[in-house]
Parts: C-alpha cells; structure tokens; sequence
C-alpha cells in the first residue's frame, strides 16, 4: 500500500470534517526569498492527500498560506544587501519586491512558487498571512492568549524549555513610526492595547527607539509564531496539516503548537502527517541558497508526471536525496520509465498506482504509458549533431513511434538538453572528435581495435551485436574489459568513458566507425 493511501484511511477511519462536512487541509511557507525544493515535499503531500480523499468521494479543501506577515530577518545572497537592508525588520509585505510587476517581495517570490505548484498539478486556494489577520478571523485568539500570557508561558517552559520573564506578551507589533516589527516588544496588555517599545537590535537591525500603545487588532501586530500556527488551525477550521518531521519531536514547534491549541484555546489540533526532508545533494537547504536548491530549479529538470515521482515516489518516513549534478536525474528517469513499462505490462499494483499518481489529475482517466526512450540515450543523441533523435528512437523500439510517443520524446530531449547545458556532469557531456585524438594505445588495444574493425566491415550490426563481439573480444586477444572499452571511448571521444559502447558505435556513421578503428590500429 502506497504512503497516501496508508494515511487517508488513517483519516478517514479517525477524524470527522470539523466544518461543513469537508475536511480542511493546510499548509503554508513563509516567503522569505526564493523557495528550496525542500518546500514542495510539503505542497505534495497535502496536495496528494487532498487528490486521494476527492478519489474516494470525500469532500475537502487544500488551502495554501503565504506568510507575508513574518519580518524579513535576512538578506538573500541573490539581492543587492545595499538596496535591502534598510528594509530589515519589516514585515514581508512591507518589503519592497526585487523586480516590477509585483506589490511586495512577498508576492514576487510567492507568484514562483505557486508556478511551481500548478506544473506539478497541486492547484490549492491561496491565501495570505496578511488577509487572514486584516479581516478579524484572529482578533479573539490573540486577545485569549494575551489574556492567558502566563499559560503560554507555562507551556513554553514545561514542552520546549523556553523561559520568558512575566511582562512578556506572545505578539509582534508593528512599529507605528518606522514599520519594523522584529525590533519591537510588547507589555502591559490592559484587555484592549498593548504597550510597546522599538528597541530591539536583533542580528543589528536597527530599531527607531520609539514607544507606544496600540491596539493589536486586524494586523496591527501578529502573534509568536508556534501561538500563530495553534491559532489558525482555529481561525481557518483546519482538519489536516503535517509539516517536517523535526517539528513533531518532543518540544519541537509542532509539538508546542499542540500544547497551546489544547492548553490556550481549549481545542484539539489537527490530524498530523510527520515527513522526512527533501535534501539537495545531502544537505538540507534554505530560501538563501544557490542555484539548483529552489523549487523553480529543481522543477525546471522535469516533465511534470517525473516532477511529481520526484516529489510522491518515496515513502514519507524516507528522505528524497536529490543531486542536479550527478546521476540523481538519468535515475529518476529510468524509475518513471520502469513503473510505465508496468502499466504496459497490465500489472495492477503499487508501481501501476504510483505511475497513475504521477499524472496530472486531469490525465488520470485516459491512463496512457507511452513507450520512451531513456533519457541517458537521449541525452547522447541530442548531442551528436548528425543524429535524428526520433529516428535513433525508432530504431531502439524496433517500430515506428505513436504521435503520443513522438510528443513525449521531444519533450525528453528539450529537457536532456537543459540539463546538459546547466547541471549535467562532465561524463554525460560529449563532442565527437573529427580527428582521431593523440592516444598511445597498448598493442592489446590495437589489435582489440582491428578485429573489432574486420567485424564490423562485413555488415550492418545492430547495438546488440556490437555489444556480443566486444564481450568475445576480452578472451580472444585476451585483452582486459577495461583496457578496451578505454580504447573505444579515447579515439572518438578522447575520454575514458562513455555510453554503452555497442550502441554508441552503432549509432555513430558507419565509414566514419571503419576508418577510425583503422587509423588507431595502424
């Protein structure tokens, strides 16, 4: 049984729609700069989740929050630390955006990653932090955990270890005179305003020194974040929200939202879905980092249907290890290939389920699999200018290719070769070299290279063929298998490696073939 599956009977055998008698799902990311990949692990398995429990008739909706409402505590390596800093400190919509087009910074980087989520086929109803305060929906659970300080701060202390002194107060103002927030502390709640003070100068950020009183409502301030999260799985009757398993630890955030959902607002939390990290090349990486880490990267090296495998296909209690740079997306294609070739096959079982998973949902019905080619021969092809890439396919499959077949393959090749022109590493990049290279091959080589040449000048042989005789080879010289396949891949390639070397010899032009294995063994 797939991870989904497991875990929407897992709701549905425990959990009731709170509201209307739809169950509500969410989740959220604060728009602090480009989003990691990291981040659609969380949009996929609500998004999944939502597709799943619609599957089965039952009636939900995927909400997706973007925070504007969190300070801007940092500068992005990407964006001129000159022009931005004046804006740390404020909250995120108050931030001005990097480019035109777009209200706040907020909106720039959240208008990504929401194009980001319609490629992979997740299409939630958006909502921001900002309207959510604006509209009132918080006003009476920010007035219930000022009125109830010393239980938050009793939580605080007992689940995570936190301390804060008596006058503390769980919410962020906004500064009336300079717009900062991080720079702000709140006091004296008197059951309508809040006493404040702007000056605060966390990691340097400079505060303007002014005090105040301000009634905290309708954004005027917003409350701790872990207060934050427990009050909105109330304000917006959320039934299903996960996030990083790190946060369902004992006294990690999740587990302190818990604590004040039941010990502040009186109300249970929602049904929890614990997931492991998405890593790019082994580390867990930030809305900071560079290129190859975001959403946008990471999702313009897929086809939406393989995007999606690299998002749902493991488990949720495994990691997703993924490196741009080395083998991570020939092998990410072959396990698409793999759970397609089940499909044609007619195998009813978890591959098939996952290969129908990873269509869009409005493909589902008309469940196709199209024969493909892999996309590490593809990714040869499109460089070897005196090939046709859909005619080297139909020789693979041995038949014409359908216009489905046809559709596909070129969509390969457009994204082999994005992936050979930005992440591709050294040994998936060749050029074939119009003069034989200045190789000094041992005398087990060149004979090795004549009888291969006196073989192939009898006739036409297919990769298959090719691949039988060099494997003959090693014992009929003798000649070890590394020695020849070096040889090979030197006097065309000027390199030690290469693609399968009967294929790529039967792909190359056959006088070309014969004529270079004569000028090496000579």
């Amino acid at each position: 049984m797939l991870w989904v599956d497991r875990i929407v009977n897992g709701i549905r055998d425990t959990r009731t729609p709170k509201n209307g008698g739809r169950f509500l799902i969410r989740d959220e990311k604060t728009l602090s700069g480009r989003v990691h990949i990291g981040s659609m692990r969380g949009v996929a398995i609500h998004g999944l989740v939502a597709e799943v429990l619609a599957e089965a008739g039952v009636p939900n909706d995927y909400l997706f929050e973007f925070n504007d409402f969190d300070p801007f505590d940092s500068i992005p390596s990407y964006l001129d630390d000159a022009e931005f800093r004046p804006h740390l400190g404020k909250p995120l919509y108050a931030v001005p955006s990097p480019e035109p087009g777009f209200d706040n910074y907020a909106e720039y980087f959240g208008a990504e990653f929401a194009g980001v989520h319609a490629k992979a086929g997740f299409r939630p109803r958006y909502v921001r932090s900002t309207d959510v305060y604006r509209s009132g929906k918080m006003d009476a659970l920010m007035r219930r955990a000022l009125e109830r300080a010393d239980v938050l701060r009793r939580v605080l202390k007992e689940v995570s270890g936190s301390e804060k002194d008596e006058s503390w107060l769980p919410v962020s103002v906004v500064c009336e005179k300079c717009g900062k927030m991080m720079t702000t502390r709140a006091f004296g709640f008197d059951g309508e305003t809040v006493g404040y003070a702007c000056d605060r100068s966390p990691d340097g950020t400079a505060s303007c020194g002014h005090t105040g009183r301000v009634a905290p409502w309708r954004g005027a301030a917003k409350l701790f974040w872990k207060a934050d999260w427990a009050a909105k799985w109330i304000a917006l009757g959320v039934d299903i929200e996960g996030g990083g398993k790190d946060h369902s630890t004992k006294g990690g955030s999740r587990d302190v939202a818990n604590h004040i959902c039941r010990a502040v607002f009186g109300e249970e939390p929602p049904y929890d879905i614990p997931y492991e990290f998405f890593l790019v090349g082994g580390k867990k990486m930030s809305s900071s980092k560079g290129r190859g880490t975001s959403a946008k990267d990471m999702s313009d090296l897929f086809p939406p249907e393989v995007f999606r495998l690299v998002l749902l296909g493991k488990d949720i209690r495994e990691q997703i290890n993924i490196d741009p740079a080395g083998e991570s997306v020939p092998r990410l294609y072959d396990w698409y290939d793999g759970l397609a070739e089940s499909v044609r096959e007619g195998k009813a079982d978890d591959y098939a389920r996952l290969y129908a998973l990873c269509q869009l949902p409005e493909n589902r019905a008309a469940l196709e699999a199209p024969w493909q080619m892999r996309f590490r021969e593809a990714a040869f092809i499109v460089q070897m200018p005196h090939l046709s890439l859909e005619e080297e396919a139909e020789r693979v499959k041995g038949s014409a290719l359908t216009r489905e077949e046809q559709r596909a393959l070129a969509e390969r090749g457009a994204y082999a070769k994005f992936w050979l022109a930005t992440y591709a590493p050294a040994e998936y990049r060749f050029e074939l070299r119009a003069q034989l290279p200045a190789n000094v091959l041992s005398d087990a080589q060149k004979k090795a290279l004549a009888a291969l040449r006196a073989y192939l000048a009898e006739g036409a042989r297919t990769g298959e063929e090719i691949h039988a005789r060099l494997h003959a080879l090693k014992s009929e010289i003798p000649i070890e298998p590394k020695d020849l396949f070096e040889a090979i891949y030197r006097i065309f390639l000027d390199r030690g490696s290469g693609p399968k070397a009967g294929w790529f010899l039967s792909v190359l032009p056959r006088d070309f073939v014969l004529e270079r294995l004569r000028a090496a063994a000579s």
